[in-house]
């Protein structure tokens, strides 16, 4: 099979590091370009980076050139995809040009995630949103993006009980540290402390669910119907985002129902996909889980799957908790899934 020539935008960040250790041997993608900010521009990547990842940096790209994050710059690489980590801001236009120049985009940055013609995709969700590229005026290129982090997790949630009739959902998150970049939070002002305010997040968390949810009617996205109402913290844990979740339905709905539909839930042939998980959702039914330190990084799971648990029901309303790992599938992961999966339905060519 043809390898594809991909390169990785913003490649020294925590998510830039996470697409280079899980694409450094990937079967059908080959990095040949990593970007960074003008100072790094022109050095090799293991002289910049500062390496996060617990596995070694490949050795495939140690001694890659870094290439400056401008549209002029990467498309002289000749790619055919590339995995956005950029800062929103700088993306947008980026993301743009690049994909009018005939690449494949896949973005974990939110900068194109509301726009009319771009999915927000989860190909366990709602991979039928992936025909919606055909509505963009890329020509051959194209721009498709993951979701935020902790709206990844809740959306797995939430996408089993929607045959219930959802009426209204309440989600409260308590994120890591790594969610905010390596030098987003500091330490003065998160050792031993709870910061219950992440700028913007709520309203992705609640904007998001709705579209990726939503149906599409081989034109556009028409959101899901119910009410979310997201608060959101930052926590002192390293990896991983824990959320408590109720969910109020217009009719009752028991408790072996909603266990059976999570446990139910199917994934994708791990042997087409190799980033997907067996089992998209892990349920747990210990009283005191998941927790990230237990549960994120597992022999069951390798950080693609959502584990659920404490799960209770009291009425036409459902309680549990949810733990998503937020640089796998909350951002790196999400992303090169998307590409497996737009590989598989004959997008890349």
């Amino acid at each position: 099979m043809k390898k594809y020539r991909i390169g990785i935008l913003g490649a020294t960040g925590i998510v830039g590091q996470r697409f280079v250790s899980l694409l450094g041997s990937h079967p059908h993608f080959e990095i040949v370009s990593l970007t960074a900010s003008k100072k790094s521009a022109g050095r090799k990547y293991s002289e910049i980076v500062d390496w996060y990842m617990r596995n070694d940096i490949p050795e495939n790209v140690r001694e890659t050139i870094i290439v400056n994050n401008t549209d002029k710059e990467i498309s002289r690489e000749n790619l055919d995809i590339v995995f956005s980590a950029l800062p929103s801001k700088l993306a947008y236009d980026i993301e743009i040009d690049l994909a009018k120049e005939g690449i494949a985009v896949f973005s974990n940055t939110n900068a194109h995630r509301m726009d009319i013609d771009v999915p927000i995709l989860i190909p366990e969700i709602n991979a039928n949103h992936l025909q919606l590229v055909g509505k963009q005026k890329f020509g051959t290129g194209f721009i498709v993006t993951n979701s935020n982090c902790s709206t990844s997790g809740l959306v797995f949630g939430l996408r089993p009980l929607q045959k219930f009739n959802i009426r209204e959902v309440y989600v409260t998150t308590y994120q890591s540290i790594s969610g905010a970049g390596k030098k987003g939070v500091a330490s003065m002002d998160i050792l031993g402390n709870v910061i219950p305010f992440i700028s913007g997040e709520e309203e992705k968390m609640e904007l998001e669910t709705k579209k990726i949810l939503g149906t599409f009617d081989g034109e556009q996205i028409q959101d899901a119907d119910f009410d979310i109402n997201a608060s959101c913290a930052r926590v002192p844990v390293l990896e991983g985002h824990l959320e408590s979740i109720v969910v109020n339905f217009n009719e009752d709905v028991s408790l072996e129902e909603i266990n059976q539909s999570f446990k139910s839930f199917n994934g994708l042939d791990t042997n087409t996909f190799p980033t997907a998980p067996m089992n998209p959702i892990i349920l747990t039914l210990e009283d005191d889980r998941p927790q990230p330190t237990r549960d994120l990084l597992t022999e069951k799971n390798l950080g693609m799957a959502i584990t659920i648990g404490r799960v209770r029901r009291k009425g036409t309303s459902v309680n549990f908790f949810l733990l998503v790992h937020n640089t796998l599938r909350g951002a790196a992961g999400a992303s090169i899934l998307n590409a497996e999966y737009a590989l598989q339905e004959g997008f890349l060519k």
